[in-house]
């Protein structure tokens, strides 16, 4: 029980590590800048950011929240990625045993987790996380027992093909774009990963919680049905439903209509 636990509070603090990581990825792909030079520095003085001050989550408490040198705020978002991916760590490891198909689909949520935010805050999803996700999602599915290389081909053509036939056919009918190419390539890559059932999955869950989402954004909003809504973190939270509940919400839903 002790060595459990232990491990688990590894896995944990490992995955707030990540999620320091994932904060920089945040703040840099959408810039353009890269993700490993230089080191992390405070975005409004340009100083650099000690060692003991960039602890995952700690540090923002011991700091009070303020960088060190200039005293501005420190959004509290970041040891909110960093619990939320040290959190997803925790989850698989739970669910999977310490494996070579945990480590896989921790890196994936931790690719969705990013998405996420960087979607969220720019509207865009970086081409520069799905199109790599896509081609890595197959190459390890001929390494992973867990998964297959049909299975991931299928999710790819059924996840991209999806959402591409949704976006020809509301573009048809309303000469707007309805779905941006992001989208269409982000759902490719879950496919790639989770397979055929897991995109069907995901599409059903982002639908449902976009449209209730959509439904209160619109209410308190004077723009109505013209507010904006990314469609990428719902699709990337219905992929981390998946990994965690899918085939026992699939066959509850199976059992309760048979």
């Amino acid at each position: 029980m002790l060595e459990r636990a232990l491990l688990y509070g590894v896995i944990f603090v490992f995955g707030t590590c990540v999620g320091s990581f994932l904060n920089v990825c945040i703040y840099r792909i959408p810039k353009g800048l890269s993700v490993v030079h230089p080191r992390s520095m405070c975005p409004s003085c340009g100083n650099l950011i000690r060692f003991y001050d960039n602890i995952p989550i700690l540090s923002f408490f011991l700091l009070k929240r303020r960088c060190r040198f200039c005293k501005i705020v420190i959004s509290s978002r970041y040891p909110l990625v960093e619990f939320l991916a040290g959190l997803l760590a925790f989850s698989i490891t739970v669910r999977y045993g310490v494996s070579l198909y945990g480590l896989v689909l921790f890196t994936f949520v931790s690719a969705l987790l990013t998405i996420v935010f960087i979607d969220i805050d720019h509207q865009v999803i970086p081409d520069t996380i799905t199109l790599p996700g896509i081609v890595l999602g197959l190459a390890v599915s001929a390494l992973v027992p867990e998964m297959q290389v049909i299975n991931s081909l299928i999710g790819i053509a059924s996840g991209g093909g999806i959402l591409l036939s949704i976006a020809l056919v509301y573009h048809a009918l309303t000469k707007k774009e309805g779905m941006g190419g992001g989208d269409i390539k982000l759902l490719a890559m879950i496919g790639a990963v989770i397979g055929w059932k897991g995109v069907l999955f995901t599409v059903f869950i982002a639908s449902v919680t976009g449209s209730l989402v959509g439904i209160l954004v619109m209410l308190r909003s004077q723009k109505g049905l013209q507010t904006p809504l990314p469609f990428g973190p719902f699709l990337s939270i219905g992929a981390m439903a998946y990994v965690h509940l899918g085939n026992e919400m699939i066959s509850w839903y199976f059992q309760v209509t048979s």
